[in-house]
């Protein structure tokens, strides 16, 4: 028996519920939202699919009532508002760090040891928000956003070099964001080649390039920012925990000396089991890749640097 509650009913969160139910690794769901009966009608239109794709989980969805996710093994978060025209990178995180601060300290109250999955953004100071406000362990905090870097990673490969994706390894470390992301397309491989010896320094550096954009054009092309690929690269994280996978996965994570970096969480491969995050994997990157992870901690960390000077940790 296994139980997940998602926080936020969106488009993330709910498609995030969507995948769960169809990859069948927990008994109970639990989709909790603000806005009243909207949780309730997504869960109960998902659970109307449960005859036709044939799976038991029990989703129940709830407004604003914690209580509903007491004993939850992993909470997923993908609360707080969108970026809006005019608004500041620092006043989007004064708002979410608000929404955030109290959706843990609401959960934390029915599900003390819980593990706690962060999607809402920013996510790299969402992540450390989480950790240092609720004083936790630092395996039981990870943030989502380098499974989705490296989806979107591995898919403009799979185009480039018009094979399946599935034949495609890669991955993307650092920060979150379209300027502090690092594709390291060095170490990518189809079927063991080397990606770099398959495609010339322009067609690589076309792809990183792509990649590192990847959010922004989807928020071009539909007009609001994706769900589907961040909903599924949720699920799957919160799989490997509950199952006890111990798969690895490019998430965010405290670092405390790995790749040269403390006191802050950013994008590295993890393995990710029972207990949240177990060790982090260090790679060994050439001068070129340290320079980047390194100037990529730095931008991070001047982003949570503002949780302090805001007085929200």
């Amino acid at each position: 028996m296994a139980k997940v509650s998602v926080i936020g009913a969106g488009n993330v969160g709910a498609t995030c519920v969507n995948a769960m139910l169809h990859l069948n690794f927990c008994s109970d769901i639990v989709l909790l939202d603000i806005r009243q009966g909207f949780a309730e009608g997504k869960a109960m239109d998902m659970m109307q699919t449960s005859k036709i794709y044939q799976f038991n989980t029990r989703l129940v969805g709830v407004t604003n009532d914690y209580k509903a996710t007491a004993n939850s093994d992993v909470v997923i978060v993908t609360s707080g508002m969108p970026r809006k025209p005019g608004m500041t990178r620092e006043e989007l995180i004064g708002v979410n760090a608000k929404i955030v601060s109290d959706v843990t300290a609401n959960v934390l109250k029915y599900s003390p040891n819980c593990i706690f999955e962060i999607i809402a953004n920013p996510m790299d100071p969402m992540t450390y928000l989480t950790l240092k406000k609720n004083k936790l362990s630092k395996h039981r905090v990870v943030g989502m956003g380098g499974l989705l870097d490296t989806s979107r990673f591995t898919y403009y490969l799979s185009r480039a070099l018009d094979v399946p994706v599935s034949d495609i390894e890669g991955m993307v470390i650092g920060g979150h964001g379209d300027k502090t992301m690092i594709p390291l397309i060095r170490m990518a491989t189809y079927k063991g080649i080397p990606i770099t010896s398959l495609l010339t320094n322009d067609e690589c550096n076309k792809v990183v390039a792509d990649t590192m954009i990847g959010g922004a054009t989807l928020t071009k092309l539909i007009g609001t920012s994706a769900w589907y690929a961040p909903g599924v690269s949720a699920a799957t994280m919160a799989k490997s925990i509950i199952q006890d996978d111990r798969k690895m996965f490019p998430c965010c994570c405290y670092l405390e000396g790995e790749y040269d970096q403390k006191d802050i969480c950013i994008g590295v491969p993890a393995i990710l089991g029972k207990d949240g995050w177990e060790k982090v994997i260090e790679f060994d990157l050439n001068a070129e890749e340290k320079k980047l992870f390194a100037a990529s901690a730095d931008a991070t960390r001047s982003t949570a640097k503002i949780l302090y000077d805001q007085k929200l940790i």
